[in-house]
């Protein structure tokens, strides 16, 4: 029996809403981690009181309840699966795996039970519905009725608002069922009721999101920001992570809190609350509450009378009421020795804080990226200018996070840190022929050649060499050198200073061709591609891509609105899981069109090749008319030709010189003389008239 057992796509409800991650069932208990926010769920197995499995909307589903009441509801199983999962239970929890269905009778008159943080709607012995008491905001009553309201899911796209139970009057003396029925949702729901005092006030502290200036009043199972136009009250179960982050300009202090569910208003959702401090404001903090009962509830974590720091004091209540530990920047130490870097996101500028578990930028927008959902970084050139850097981050999930304008000298730190983490950087490879000569690098990349950085330095080079000859030149200008060459060495040297603006223009200038010409070198020439014959035969499709082009359409049909990319995967696993005689069949079909393609590439080959043969013999024949027109010339042409190449042939210097100082006289004449030789030819190559013949005969 194997030790664990690890399921991928699960998906856990959570106040309405269905959270993918990751279960893992192990000896000493089970636990799920949440995908969106890294939230991790541990149950002991000691803590186990009852599982059952059914069948739910996406499949089968896991419903577990411990000895504090509470319910952990699991789906996404295939049917498969309930033997192995069943096994597991029975060897290391020593539970038997239930199997327990929905009535689906669509009765609506039952009984309903209350069982830990549950309401369950039965009919007979089998549940209809359940109603995590949770995910209650309001519980009213009426004269046979009972309303139960709910948060609004922001995640889904349609929410269940309202419920109400009819409750018929009993006849029992001295209790009410209407009442006895609310007070049971109320004992477990999630309604804030703020009853009694606070156990401690912060005044007009200083809130960056949402922003303005909020009294906050620290109740024991929820926090109440009041302000001049808003109020928000925030349960201290919707709190994921509590942040403690050094400014920059090391004078204050950034308290994150982040939130799941986070407070609203309107339509605006606020995920984080950003709390900023002064490090010199002090307080004296007393907690409305006696030593007996501080010591009690916090267990020396906090105390009756308090003083130092404010943000220390708002952080250690905090940490006790929450029961969550704070995250502090790591050993991360920026060019300017500061834990964070300054950048920019989405157009406004802020900090990023390199953590021990993730990146968090502060502070318009907040964004936290853990490094468990980080598929790769890249680090890429600025847009505008080469003092700068962007840095990219992709999730798995496809979003990407550019976080641009870094300093140039933040590069170092922060690709040492990113490759300690051991985080995949995309644009980073080795080189052949090229050893990094910065061993500054050499403890964090030993092995890999960074390109970027690479280019970055021999810019940085070529910039120093260009400044160190502006220098040298400018020394040799105003020094010596005038005294030797020129007799009047104080008027060369007042010369000398007029032409240095003209000498600095040329450098300019050589500068921008020598930077232009190493870009040119860098580009790749163009591969020009040769066009493909229309006449060709196609190439013969695999056995995969002939079952996928056969099967698409069915598992459209077993799948509708399924999207593309979901379509090949599901194709992939259907493939993946395939017997081998099925696969044999389309193996067979795959090898017979691969047949048929040979078969029509050599009649292709053999036919092009007859018709590249008939196109050079044509060729051939063409050439050889032509040598037979040009090798027939006339008598008197050819010893015109004859002597005037003579002619050309021998040029006095005289001759040559006159030719280089008059050019356009000479086109002038060679046009003459070639009009003149053309008329010679015709002449020539006329027969003589009978006019002529006879005159010449009568002389």
């Amino acid at each position: 029996m194997a030790e664990t057992l690890e399921f991928n796509d699960v998906y856990q409800e959570v106040k309405g809403s269905m959270n993918d991650g990751r279960l893992r069932l192990s000896r000493q208990g089970i636990m799920f981690k949440n995908s969106k926010t890294g939230k991790v769920d541990n149950i002991q197995a000691g803590e186990l009181t009852e599982g059952i499995w059914r069948r739910v909307a996406l499949g089968h589903g896991l419903k577990l309840l411990t000895k504090n009441g509470h319910v952990y509801k699991y789906d996404g199983f295939r049917e498969s699966e309930f033997e192995k999962l069943s096994d597991f239970f029975k060897t290391h929890y020593r539970l038997e795996l239930m199997e327990k269905d929905l009535c689906v009778k669509g009765w609506n008159w039952g009984t309903v039970k209350f069982g830990g943080q549950l309401l369950s709607f039965d009919i007979g012995d089998q549940p209809v519905f359940e109603i995590p008491l949770s995910n209650v905001s309001q519980c009213t009553t009426g004269k046979n009725e009972v309303t139960l309201e709910f948060h609004q899911n922001d995640d889904a796209e349609v929410s269940l608002m309202e419920v109400r139970f009819y409750v018929p009057p009993t006849q029992e003396d001295g209790v009410d069922p209407v009442e006895a029925f609310a007070q049971n949702v109320l004992s477990k729901a999630d309604v804030i009721q703020a009853t009694g005092d606070a156990i401690c006030i912060f005044r007009e502290l200083q809130c960056l999101t949402p922003r303005g200036r909020y009294d906050i009043r620290i109740y024991p199972t929820f926090l109440h920001l009041h302000g001049k136009t808003f109020d928000y009250k925030i349960p201290y179960t919707t709190v994921l992570r509590l942040f403690l982050l050094p400014h920059k300009d090391q004078r204050q202090m950034f308290f994150v809190i982040s939130l799941d569910p986070p407070i609203k208003q309107g339509q605006t959702r606020y995920h984080f609350l950003i709390l900023l401090f002064s490090k010199d404001e002090d307080i004296s903090l007393t907690l409305n509450m006696n030593e007996e009962e501080v010591e009690k509830r916090f267990e020396g974590r906090l105390t009756k009378n308090m003083s130092g720091s404010l943000y220390e004091m708002v952080s250690r209540v905090m940490k006790a009421l929450v029961n969550r530990k704070i995250t502090v920047p790591g050993n991360f130490q920026g060019h300017s020795g500061a834990q964070c870097i300054t950048c920019s996101y989405k157009a406004s500028s802020g900090l990023l804080y390199p953590l021990e578990r993730g990146f968090i930028y502060v502070h318009k927008p907040p964004v936290h990226i853990r490094f468990d959902e980080i598929s790769f970084v890249n680090f890429a050139r600025g847009t505008t200018t080469t003092r700068s850097f962007d840095f990219e981050i992709e999730t798995k999930q496809g979003t990407q996070y550019t976080f641009s304008s870094i300093e140039r000298e933040e590069y170092g730190k922060l690709f040492d840190f990113v490759n300690a983490k051991k985080l995949n950087i995309k644009n980073r490879g080795l080189k052949e022929g090229m050893n990094p000569s910065y061993d500054e690098y050499a403890d964090s990349d030993e092995d890999q050649h960074d390109a970027y950085l690479e280019r970055m330095k021999e810019e940085g080079k070529i910039r120093e060499e260009n400044a160190n000859d502006s220098s040298d030149d400018s020394g040799e200008e105003t020094g010596g050198p005038a005294s030797v060459f020129d007799s009047n060495a104080s008027a060369s040297s007042s010369s000398n200073e007029g032409d240095s603006d003209r000498d600095e223009k040329k450098r300019k200038q050589l500068k921008k061709a020598k930077m232009a010409k190493d870009r040119k070198s860098r580009k790749k020439p163009m591969e020009v591609k040769k066009g493909k014959d229309p006449n060709a035969p196609k190439r013969p499709m695999s056995a995969y891509m002939l079952w996928l082009n056969a099967s698409r359409e069915k598992i459209k049909s077993d799948h509708p609105g399924i999207s593309i990319t979901d379509l090949s995967k599901k194709a992939g696993e259907i493939w993946k899981g395939m017997s081998k005689e099925k696969k044999e069949e389309w193996d067979r079909k795959a090898e017979d069109a691969r047949r048929e393609y040979e078969k029509a590439m050599k009649e292709y080959e053999g036919g092009r090749g007859e018709s590249s043969k008939r196109d050079k013999s044509k060729k051939k024949k063409k050439v050889k008319v032509k040598m037979e027109k040009k090798s027939t010339p006339s008598r008197g042409s050819s010893s015109k030709s004859s002597s005037r190449q003579l002619s050309e042939s021998f040029k006095s210097k005289e001759f040559v010189s006159s030719d280089e100082s008059s050019s356009g006289e000479n086109k002038s004449k060679k046009k003459r003389r070639r009009s003149e030789d053309s008329e010679e030819e015709e002449l020539a190559s006329t027969p003589p008239s009978s006019e002529d013949s006879a005159s010449g005969s009568d002389e």
